[in-house]
């Protein structure tokens, strides 16, 4: 059997005796602890690098989703001014309505007290203040009716605007009225 062969481990590189001092220790430990943080920092910045592009893609996307929610929402602009003007009109037939009553209940108090031979030709009510116009053969009506109004408790006043006994109405007086009701009547 053949006898192993030892190894000699030559070292030409001559032993400095820097690299065994305590200033030399540290100096070792310094330089691969920087190499350490070079490396990482390497990698946080190929990491900053490769995510650009993922962050490129993303802002894209977000852009053109913007495009495309600002396209929906100018798309039912139109849709949106056209419910507004419903709603609004809605708002204004809701009060009308509800004034209905109000309007219904001062005509048909009014008419109560209306003569026979008295025709009323306009009729219209704004708040608490009714205004109409009519016409009449006699002059005694035209008072008979100032008269009921007058008489009647849900009636502040009654003030007498117009007598007019022109060609225009033939042979009838014509005459306008303005009732103020009492607030909260009817």
């Amino acid at each position: 059997m053949a006898a192993q062969k030892k190894e000699s481990q030559i070292n030409l590189l001559p032993k400095d005796k820097f690299a065994g001092s305590p200033l030399g220790r540290i100096l070792k430990w310094l330089l691969s602890t920087f190499r350490i943080m070079v490396i990482v920092v390497e990698m946080v910045v190929m990491l900053a690098f490769f995510s650009r592009f993922w962050l490129d893609a993303r802002n894209s996307d977000l852009n053109d989703e913007i495009k495309q929610k600002s396209a929906q929402i100018s798309a039912f602009a139109t849709f949106e001014k056209q419910y507004k003007t419903i709603q609004e009109r809605l708002k204004i037939f809701q009060a009308l309505a509800g004034g209905e009553k109000y309007f219904s209940g001062n005509l048909n108090l009014i008419t109560s007290y209306l003569p026979a031979d008295v025709v009323i030709s306009s009729f219209s009510a704004t708040g608490n203040q009714v205004t109409i116009a009519g016409v009449s053969p006699f002059e005694q009506s035209i008072s008979q009716f100032i008269v009921n109004l007058e008489s009647d408790k849900d009636i502040e006043s009654v003030t007498l605007t117009q007598v007019d006994a022109g060609e225009k109405y033939e042979g009838l007086i014509g005459f306008g009225l303005v009732i103020n009701m009492k607030k909260g009547a009817l």
